[in-house]
């Protein structure tokens, strides 16, 4: 098996050994210190994979009703963390997972479920562009009485979400074959990042979760609701329509980038502890996508 093969099959495995090893090894909370350059070389790595011939087959107003539920996630998610009765500090964690761009490989899982892979594509890159804007301000109008900087989120959004896309996709438009030989290995380059961080952000909360197990009990009702949520808000928007178009909408929605949302926490300063909803999040997401993925594909 190669090692690309190895990071992409197990990569559920790979979350779950990097947030063990995180709790028991405090100190690769260092890892923190480089997350703008892993969340950059995440980005950029999967976006490689995105062709500008993807984006021309996208009916608008579908595209339209998938960006108006994503619109819709961080205050959903801000519901179910007041809910819950979770600190403010949780609180804003749960909202940018709900604010941040789709899971990157949402593309994949779209494709290998059997759903419009362009139009999953499409929305992750609107919404990632987009995201300069929208994350600063609904995290300022639900921080809960948290000071909440947003100058560093739009520098970090701008240095390690959109430019890389951007550079990204314009590298393969430019030279699509040059770019195109080596699409085996953006995926696990992307994964790979993914693991880093989450270990990283994992440590950097060790002290809080080994003292506060409840705090997880909270922490976890809550991503299983809002996955859920997302989900089924992505199937209820998509009734009637072709089943590709479904399978896309569904993932576009229910699944969070909570490597970026972890990332976008340390990056901009914000308490450690509002990592932690990404965390679970993470784990959860790789687990309910793959057996949707293998359901769908069953129900072809």
């Amino acid at each position: 098996m190669a090692v690309t093969d190895l990071i992409e099959d197990y990569l559920l495995m790979w979350i779950l050994l990097s947030v063990g090893l995180g709790i028991a090894v405090p100190e690769i909370a260092v890892v923190t210190r480089a997350s703008t350059v892993i969340l950059a070389v995440m980005i950029g790595s999967i976006s490689l994979t995105l062709s500008v011939e993807q984006f021309r087959q996208i009916r608008t107003r579908t595209l339209g009703l998938v960006l108006m539920c994503h619109v819709t996630m961080p205050f959903l998610a801000f519901g179910v963390a007041r809910g819950l009765g979770l600190s403010p500090e949780l609180t804003i964690g749960f909202v940018i997972l709900g604010a941040v761009t789709p899971e990157l490989v949402t593309p994949v899982m779209t494709e290998l479920a059997g759903g419009d892979t362009a139009l999953s594509t499409t929305a992750l890159v609107v919404i990632g562009i987009g995201s300069v804007g929208f994350i600063p301000a609904v995290v300022a109008l639900l921080a809960g009485g948290i000071a909440v900087p947003t100058m560093p989120i739009v520098e970090q959004l701008v240095v390690a979400v959109v430019a890389p896309m951007l550079v990204a996709v314009g590298a393969r438009a430019w030279q699509p074959d040059r770019v195109g030989a080596y699409d085996a290995y953006y995926p696990a380059i992307s994964a790979t990042m993914v693991i880093l961080i989450i270990g990283g952000v994992t440590a950097a909360n060790a002290a809080i979760i080994r003292s506060n197990i409840s705090l997880l009990a909270g922490v976890g009702v809550g991503v299983l609701i809002l996955n859920a949520l997302g989900y089924g808000i992505g199937f209820g928007i998509s009734r009637g329509r072709d089943r590709s178009t479904r399978i896309a909408s569904v993932l576009s929605i229910g699944m969070r980038d909570f490597a970026v949302a972890a990332a976008l926490v340390i990056a901009a300063g914000l308490p450690t502890i509002a990592s932690v909803p990404a965390v679970a999040f993470g784990v959860v997401e790789m687990a309910t996508s793959a057996s949707l993925a293998k359901w769908f594909r069953q129900t072809d």
